[in-house]
């Protein structure tokens, strides 16, 4: 199946939107790191930034327009059928694309302020070549923002929720933070800033993360140790001007 675009209407009304920011901040305090990463791209976006975010599940519509609400929000997937309702209104527009073994030529070139690619790439054996289609679809001066698992991932103890790499099935191969620079280097994109992913919010206030899962009754998940462990790497790129 060729790629195609999909437009799935008008935004939520305010009520819908209010709904969607509760529901998103209940699951999660904190947030997110990639939005502190990119907070000087998002500000510096005049009008309506335009964000992609590859592979956009697990609430990532509703928490992007719950932190960036005045941006036109594109989400990228294989297929839209297991999402919420509140995810599929805070779509502005949704491309489906098997970006493993389809290529993003749907995509508008030159066209994104901010492209996330958080935790896609090993779920892919062609991440590299990906990520160098993508940086195409970068406007002039629009950052790139990827989070991965890290190698050190590799080491960690296995978890439910996946602390360890190989805690995922369908995790198939671990990138390193040099290649994934050299892949955006090559395409004349400016590596910003690149490390281990540590979110100090996160860490110290774990200890009553966790109380608070046990009281709900909820189990204790691998991810809630990412920023501790250093589970993650990511990477901040910019296509120059």
């Amino acid at each position: 199946m060729s790629p195609v675009p999909w437009l799935p209407g008008p935004g939520p009304p305010q009520e819908e939107v209010r709904k969607m920011s509760f529901a998103t901040v209940w699951r999660s305090p904190w947030k997110p790191f990639r939005f502190k990463v990119l907070a000087p791209a998002y500000r510096a976006s005049a009008g309506r930034p335009r964000v992609l975010d590859m592979g956009c599940g697990n609430d990532a519509p509703a928490t992007t327009k719950l932190w960036w609400p005045r941006c036109e929000y594109s989400g990228l997937d294989r297929g839209f059928e297991g999402y919420s309702a509140r995810d599929l209104s805070a779509l502005d527009h949704a491309y489906v694309v098997d970006c493993g073994i389809q290529p993003l030529a749907v995509l508008p070139d030159a066209s994104f302020d901010i492209i996330i690619v958080s935790h896609i790439l090993e779920h892919l054996t062609n991440g590299l070549e990906v990520l160098q289609e993508l940086s195409g679809k970068l406007a002039p001066g629009g950052h790139m923002y990827i989070e991965f698992p890290s190698v050190r991932s590799l080491g960690l103890p296995s978890m439910r929720g996946c602390l360890n790499f190989c805690d995922d099935a369908t995790h198939v191969r671990v990138y390193g933070l040099r290649e994934v620079a050299n892949a955006l280097l090559e395409r004349g994109l400016r590596i910003v800033r690149a490390g281990v992913r540590r979110d100090l919010a996160p860490i110290l206030s774990l200890p009553a993360w966790l109380a608070w899962q046990r009281l709900r009754g909820r189990p204790i998940l691998g991810c809630y140790f990412w920023d501790l462990t250093g589970f993650a790497s990511y990477l901040l790129a910019r296509r120059r001007d």
